[in-house]
């Protein structure tokens, strides 16, 4: 079991990483262009906002469904990166068909990769989530103004 743990933390750590840092450029990126464009009250604006958040954090859970086919690879877990990386989705979407099995040495990164990806997950919703709110705030004071 600790072997599993300590295989995986570089694969966890990375992607911590990274979803911190795509956080990080989508509320700066969502905040800096909402105040360019507040003066606008255009529906193109909220929806091209709401689809670069959701298409980036789309995009980091991707990356990071790569980062853990990549350790499955290097494990010698697959002999081609498309299975390691239908494996990987499996996992960190916590689908879990089983149709495809890890050897009983690393077949805890599995439920490992599934944590992780229930953590990411979660991540990208509250990010998404903040976008929206922050949709509905604007329009709300854009009602009580008039």
């Amino acid at each position: 079991m600790l072997h599993n743990v300590l295989a995986a933390a570089p694969a966890m750590v990375l992607c911590l990483l990274l979803q911190g840092v795509v956080v990080a450029i989508c509320l700066r990126r969502y905040a800096r262009f909402r105040r360019n464009v507040k003066s606008q009250d255009l529906l193109w604006v909220d929806v091209l906002l709401l689809i670069t958040v959701m298409l980036l954090t789309l995009l980091c859970n991707f990356a990071q469904r790569a980062i853990w086919a990549a350790l499955f690879m290097f494990l010698g877990e697959f002999s081609d990166f498309t299975t390691a990386l239908y494996h990987s989705a499996v996992n960190f979407i916590t689908l879990g068909y089983g149709d495809i099995v890890m050897s009983r040495q690393w077949r805890m990164l599995g439920p490992i990769e599934a944590a992780n990806g229930i953590l990411m997950f979660g991540v990208s919703t509250s990010v998404m989530t903040a976008a929206v709110m922050d949709v509905i705030k604007y329009h709300h004071a854009q009602l009580q103004q008039e």
